[in-house]
């Protein structure tokens, strides 16, 4: 069972009655709608409904955080990186999702949709008419308005009871239980005047590690004219008991901390210290006081901090964006977080040929609805950045499944730039990339041809290497091992290689290509020869360059490229009947591949790592790689792919299994293995090689 579900961070308290409604709704197929105001704690019931749960049977439980998604266009792609789905076809994601959860028993959380109310209405209209299993969880002030739409509205807490146990328990955590009956009576009239609003009750209790239980009453019951300015900003005027909490919290921070919270504001998501100081610095905000104001923040509850990572609730960054207007820095701070991208983007990209590689893959991800937001305004705002922005990130998120979100962003960056900026090599590139491991091969190679020709008329050496490398890589996967080693060879060589109406002749079979300097463009060309001297069966010079590469990589502590050589070497050995050999490569690639979250390259491992076990003779294992491959290939929405020679070996191995198992086995097995999620699936293969 695939389990995708943030932590907790604090406990729940109160909302029996609306927790069993929940989870007595859950029980059937369909839609459950949470709705309440701001600060009501509908993620916190969703998440405590699904937590508490008995999903025993199900395929995947999955959480998407839908706060972070500032375009509609991206809702479908934050539900499938919920659901670890990394497609890899050139289907509408929409297609892909309902194609995934086909028949499956799944619930599904999206959390946080008020703002995509329509999109929402419409994607989970479409799941739901073709997933006849599917369970979806919808927190929003507002219903969807659809058909068959079960909603459970959600109110304040009632202030003397589930109100007063709120604000006991998170005054404790922060240090300032209450004593005795004096203090709960307050806490009662406290509670009463915040009118058993959840957020405003916790809010009040972060305050107590400033001041006396006393002194915040009086200064809810003294200072309400210091809110009244609030009536236009983020709360309705009925939610204003909290608008006075959160305006509260307000008017006790310093002035570093008010402009550090609308600063702050920008982030989609979560964030860390780093990078906070790198958006947010500036004016008052040295590096010492962003620190100290940062620390502040947090203690007043108005930042969240939990492992390593800090954010915002919603409501409060509403708060401060509300402010950041007021103040007249949201043009600029939005150009600063940009800047912060752009910067952090070719950071990235030059870290990438090095031993920083799986550092940044990791860090790349984390900025996911960063970088969104950062080209998504860039491109509004037409500035050509964001050519280089998408361009310095798609390898990055290429592998970890994002494929549709690169094409998206790169055509949209190529629409505004300006014919002849340099950076349109990269953003084509991008797209051609994008379409390629798509499955669209024809658009691929389109792509590919107008990023070589620009790149040529530029003279520029590394974009036309990094634009063969992609016709080398279609050619490989159409079964053109010779088409993708001339080329390659022509890429390898000093000097820029030609177009291919320009191409020159190719050196004879068997020489050894001088190489310059290593780069980006030429470790590529090195991997598309090595692919492509296998499949044309020159199996003793594969194995030599690619164990020559693979040394290279192993020296910079490089994990993409090695990954792949390993796989080389697996299949190599696999042609060569050295079973063993190719068991040791598969799980080194598995290893590289699982440290920069690359499914589609877990896949192909997986394969290879089955059809070594099976021709071993030892179906047991080979069994249950084959149920983590199957896995796998359904998580990037493919049956199987890889290089023509691969595939007839993975026919093969499936069939010999069964045979050597007995179907009735193969199946219970293959079964078995599929129960488990996909991590724990790939941690037992890991486990089994290293037990042996």
């Amino acid at each position: 069972m695939l389990i995708n579900l943030p932590s907790e961070t604090t406990p729940c308290v109160g909302r029996a009655a609306e927790l069993a409604e929940v989870r007595e709704l859950l029980r059937e197929p369909g839609l459950v709608t949470v709705t309440g105001g701001a600060g009501m704690g509908k993620s916190r019931l969703a998440l405590r409904s699904v937590r508490g749960g008995d999903w025993a049977g199900f395929d995947a439980v999955c959480w998407a955080d839908l706060w972070p998604v500032q375009n509609d266009a991206l809702l479908s792609a934050s539900v499938a990186d919920a659901l670890r789905l990394s497609d890899h076809t050139s289907r509408t994601l929409v297609e892909a999702l309902c194609d995934w959860i086909g028949n499956r028993r799944v619930l599904l959380v999206l959390d946080s949709c008020e703002h995509l109310v329509p999109a929402a209405r419409s994607l989970v209209a479409d799941l739901l008419t073709v997933c006849p299993r599917l369970r979806v969880l919808v927190t929003s002030r507002e219903a969807l308005g659809m058909a068959g739409e079960a909603v459970v509205g959600l109110g304040p807490l009632d202030p003397a009871t589930e109100g007063v146990a709120l604000f006991e328990a998170r005054a404790t955590a922060a240090g300032r239980p209450l004593r005795d009956t004096a203090d709960r009576l307050l806490a009662t009239r406290l509670s009463t005047h915040l009118e058993g609003v959840p957020l405003a009750l916790e809010l009040a209790a972060g305050l107590l590690r400033h001041c006396t239980l006393r002194e915040a009453w009086e200064l809810t019951e003294e200072r309400p004219e210091a809110l009244d300015r609030e009536e236009s900003g983020p709360f309705p005027s009925r939610h204003s008991a909290l608008r006075t909490a959160v305006g509260w919290s307000h008017e006790l921070c310093r002035p570093a901390e008010r402009l550090l919270w609308a600063r702050l504001a920008v982030f989609p998501g979560s964030f860390d210290a780093d990078l906070a100081a790198l958006v947010c610095l500036g004016g008052p905000l040295t590096a010492d006081a962003l620190r100290e104001a940062l620390t502040g923040l947090v203690r007043k509850s108005v930042v969240v901090l939990h492992d390593g990572r800090y954010r915002m609730l919603d409501s409060v960054r509403a708060y401060g964006r509300m402010w950041l207007r007021e103040l007249g820095e949201e043009p600029a701070v939005a150009w600063r977080h940009a800047a912060a991208m752009l910067e952090t983007s070719r950071r990235a990209n030059d870290g990438w040929l090095s031993a920083e590689q799986q550092q940044w893959y990791a860090r790349m991800g984390d900025l996911f609805h960063d970088v969104c937001l950062a080209t998504r305004h860039l491109i509004d705002e037409e500035d050509a950045s964001a050519l280089e922005l998408i361009g310095n990130t798609a390898f990055f998120w290429v592998c970890s499944g994002h494929l549709h979100e690169v094409a998206y962003y790169a055509q949209l960056a190529l629409e505004v730039a300006p014919r002849d900026d340099p950076r349109r090599v990269r953003a084509l590139w991008t797209l051609g990339l994008a379409r390629i491991l798509q499955s669209d091969h024809a658009a691929g190679r389109a792509y590919g041809r107008a990023s070589l020709r620009e790149a040529f008329d530029a003279g520029n050496i590394e974009g036309v290497r990094q634009a063969v490398y992609l016709e080398g890589l279609a050619a490989l996967l159409d079964g053109e091992p010779i088409t993708a080693l001339n080329r390659a060879d022509e890429a390898l060589r000093a000097g820029v290689p030609a177009p291919r109406d320009a191409a020159v002749r190719p050196p004879a079979p068997g020489a050894d290509p001088p190489r310059p300097a290593l780069t980006f463009g030429l470790m590529l060309c090195g991997l598309v020869r090595v692919f492509a001297l296998t499949g044309a069966g020159r199996l003793e010079q594969a194995r030599r360059e690619a164990e020559e590469q693979r040394g290279v990589c192993v020296g910079l502590r490089e994990y993409w490229t090695r990954s792949y050589l390993d796989y080389q070497l697996s299949l190599i050995a696999l042609i060569e009947e050295r079973h063993g050999a190719a068991a040791d490569h598969a799980i080194d690639m598995l290893d590289a591949k699982q440290r920069i979250g690359d499914q589609f390259g877990i896949a192909m491992g997986l394969d290879l790592l089955a059809t070594s076990w099976c021709a071993q003779e030892d179906p047991g294992r080979a069994v249950v790689a084959i149920a983590a491959s199957d896995r796998f290939w359904s998580a990037v929405g493919l049956l199987r792919r890889g290089t023509p020679e691969v595939l007839p070996m993975c026919a093969l191995t499936r069939a010999r299994t069964r045979a050597l198992l007995g179907s009735a086995e193969y199946e219970a097995q293959v079964s078995r293995a599929q129960s488990m999620a996909p991590e724990s699936l790939l941690h037992t293969v890991l486990g089994q090689q290293r037990t042996r």
